[in-house]
């Protein structure tokens, strides 16, 4: 089984990945790790804009998917069931639909998005809200495929977890969608 994870920053994506891996056995692939390596690579510092850019470069330069791709080829090189996290774009999505993959979105209400990714403490999210938003909107283009639209991927998802509980709740919704993949 191949599960995509796409959602909104600071939703949980994450959380859910390593869920999937710690309970389930699940091999896990990341669109951020990808990225970064590509930008070490270019010389660039390590964000969230540096990110984006980069994302965005690769999409125009080999296609909408071309990240998604690369990360799924990897996952099926692995034989097993797999979680490729993070969809950002709508063509993300649909690739990994039309490979037979599952897409799950994660979403939460944007206060408590933020709260996470500051406690996160990751190198691409020392930022304030203003600039957060900000970002968060710049990754929402809805006009150019080869640009991230994470809430037109996130509306695109086949199944959606509102994650604004606690985290046995979380795992509960996983469990729940597994069942339902399942069945």
């Amino acid at each position: 089984m191949l599960i995509g994870l796409t959602g909104s920053f600071g939703a949980g994506k994450g959380v859910v990945a390593d869920y999937l891996v710690a309970q389930k056995g699940f091999a896990h692939f990341s669109a951020r790790t990808l990225l970064i390596e590509e930008i070490i690579e270019r010389g660039l510092t390590v964000d969230r804009d540096a990110m984006a850019t980069v994302a965005n470069e690769l999409r125009t330069q080999h296609g909408p998917s071309y990240i998604l791709e690369q990360l799924c080829l990897r996952a099926q090189q692995s034989g097993g069931n797999a979680v490729v996290e993070s969809l950002r774009a709508v063509k993300e999505v649909e690739y990994v639909q039309s490979i037979g993959g599952i897409v799950v979105g994660v979403d939460a209400d944007q206060e408590t998005r933020y709260k996470r990714i500051v406690e996160r403490g990751s190198v691409t999210d020392r930022i304030s809200f203003e600039k957060w938003r900000e970002q968060e909107e710049v990754e929402s283009n809805t006009t150019d495929p080869t640009k991230q639209n994470i809430f037109g991927a996130l509306e695109a998802s086949d199944y959606i977890i509102q994650n604004d509980g606690s985290l046995e709740e979380l795992h509960t919704q996983i469990d729940d969608m597994l069942k339902k993949i399942a069945s």
